[in-house]
């Protein structure tokens, strides 16, 4: 029997979903009902799901990152959009992360019925799934997996003056710690900490050539609380201290 997850901010769809699909006739049995990207996220980690029907243009969430996330993490799912959003470009690169279906609103039963029918198939034909945590390298190198280590470092970029954490990026991207972490590696060959003092340490540079700013200030707005701490990190990226870096490179 073949797990189903449903993820909606409108529950008309969800309730709509559950009940309108003969789900027996196709060995399918809907485990779950969510109306957001988080509480959807914790139900397929709770039940892994061998399908899901979701939304990608809801409140505050980040369709795509959400798509690929999921898709990244449980490759084996598949995954059939269900949207309003009217974009043939969007669709396409939803496609191209691994979606199975990009269905638009209202559709039709045919259209649903055919969607179950493809996944379900689909997964029929899949081997059996391999023993012990981990997937495949192969499965490593989907396309979601390298969209999702992408939006990582984007969001690191972004957010690097926060006090940031590997949950928080995990979070953004829809995805586990230890998901993120394997995939940064494989990707950008760097850990999220490694990836984010790189990032400190070039804006760091950057503000440093303003002689009015002291060092404590520099690593204060490029997010270390412990000048300390910038000062170690800063010397083991760049081969001398802060101080150092700054009479060498910006000194009259």
């Amino acid at each position: 029997m073949y797990k189903v997850v449903l993820v909606d901010d409108e529950s008309i769809i969800t309730e709509g979903l559950r009940r309108v699909v003969d789900w027996p006739a196709y060995n399918c049995q809907v485990v779950a009902l969510a109306s957001d990207a988080v509480s959807g996220a914790q139900a397929i980690r709770q039940y892994r799901p061998h399908i899901l029907f979701t939304d990608i243009k809801m409140p505050g969430e980040d369709g795509l990152t959400m798509l690929a996330g999921l898709k990244g993490e449980f490759p084996r799912m598949q995954i059939a959009v269900l949207t309003g959003y009217r974009d043939f470009e969007y669709a396409q690169r939803a496609i191209r992360l691994g979606v199975s279906r990009f269905l638009l609103k209202p559709s039709k039963m045919d259209e649903l019925e055919e969607a179950v029918a493809h996944m379900t198939q689909t997964l029929d034909r899949l081997p059996p799934e391999p023993e012990g945590e981990g997937l495949p390298e192969e499965e490593d190198d989907l396309p979601a997996n390298s969209f999702v280590a992408r939006q990582a470092q984007g969001y690191i970029t972004e957010h690097y003056a926060d006090r940031l954490s590997l949950q928080d990026v995990a979070d953004h991207c829809y995805v586990s710690q230890w998901h993120l972490s394997k995939l940064l590696n494989r990707h950008l060959g760097q850990t999220f900490y490694d990836l984010l003092n790189s990032v400190r340490v070039r804006q760091a540079k950057e503000l440093m050539e303003d002689p009015a700013l002291r060092i404590s200030e520099v690593a204060e707005r490029v997010g270390y609380a412990d000048t300390a701490h910038f000062s170690r990190v800063f010397k083991k990226l760049e081969g001398v201290s802060a101080g150092e870096w700054r009479n060498l490179h910006c000194g009259k």
